[in-house]
């Protein structure tokens, strides 16, 4: 996979500092106390995805997941112990594997800069690089974030599912302080995205008493689906790429709706329902106008339950 750098003519310098839930969060937070931060998350992050490709869209699905559990806080890279099973043996997270490359970051930059910079801030880069290395936009990361000590399975219920219609999305979003526009938007990070049969195989298989395939699909579509991933299941738990330019960040993803290729029920609903089909068709035709949405909708992200209570981990994956 590719790994030069592309920035976008739209390049967002939101470095100013940005006040939300109790906590104060800057572009220039580490200038001081570990200015080579950002340069030593990025190399880490370009040498794992030379080795894994799937890094890109791991590391992008694991900033989502952390801050829709708990906020911004890098619970999910906190490790299940005798007692407790933590947020990243849930089901929705079993695939996010990438793990070891925080842990890499995290282990070069307590070399730098001992005990200064958070799990939560090195997710919230690693995020902001594979977008960029794979050729979307850029943005400036606001940083700051303290790492929390909590991390449970049970709450991974909580993260939106892949059959979800609009009303439900609609739902999730709010409760993160979300609007309907950011969550068109950041659904636009399924562009890097794979998924396995199991979470749309009920939209090939006995969809309803009416039909056997999700209607809303495109017939070819549904077929090369079908063959990829049969009821019996006999391929095992088959993968399936989000779009058909996986390794590149692009707008494809929403061509694809229009087209009736979604695969998640939740994503093909955002053409279908009237309240975010425009947001979908315009960013299908303005690739620039989703880049500088992404950008915006990923800062606001990045600040979602981000608090002063909390500590900088000395290894990520345990509290200190």
């Amino acid at each position: 996979m590719a790994t030069k750098i592309t920035v976008v003519t739209t390049l967002l310098l939101l470095s100013i500092t940005v006040f939300y839930a109790q906590a104060a969060l800057d572009g220039q937070y580490y200038d001081q106390t570990c200015p080579q931060a950002e340069s030593i998350i990025a190399q880490t992050v370009r040498n794992a995805t030379i080795y894994d490709p799937k890094v890109p869209a791991r590391l992008l699905r694991m900033f989502f997941h952390d801050c829709f559990i708990r906020g911004c806080d890098a619970s999910i890279l906190l490790d299940s112990t005798p007692e407790n099973k933590a947020e990243k043996d849930g089901p929705p997270n079993v695939s996010v594997r990438a793990f070891y490359v925080i842990d890499d970051a995290k282990a070069k930059l307590e070399k730098a800069c001992p005990g200064t910079v958070s799990c939560a801030d090195i997710i919230a880069v690693a995020a902001r690089d594979v977008v960029t290395m794979s050729g979307g936009p850029y943005w400036s990361v606001l940083k700051g974030r303290k790492d929390g000590r909590v991390s449970k399975a049970n709450d991974t219920i909580n993260l939106p599912a892949p059959f979800l219609n609009v009303t439900g999305l609609i739902q999730s979003f709010a409760k993160r302080g979300l609007e309907i526009k950011d969550m068109v938007t950041l659904s636009g990070g399924h562009t890097l995205g794979f998924s396995h049969c199991s979470s749309f195989l009920p939209r090939l298989h006995n969809f309803s008493a009416v039909h056997d395939t999700d209607p809303s699909m495109n017939s070819n579509f549904a077929s090369m689906l079908k063959n990829n991933c049969p009821n019996t299941n006999s391929n095992g738990d088959a993968e399936q790429v989000l779009d058909s330019t996986a390794t590149r960040f692009d707008n494809d993803y929403y061509k694809q709706l229009v087209a009736g290729k979604g695969v998640f029920l939740s994503d093909q609903s955002l053409y279908i329902d009237e309240r975010t089909k425009a947001i979908v068709e315009s960013f299908s035709q303005d690739q620039n106008l989703f880049f500088q949405e992404f950008a915006r909708s990923m800062v606001k992200l990045g600040n979602v339950g981000v608090s002063e209570v909390g500590e900088v981990r000395v290894n990520c994956r345990r509290a200190n």
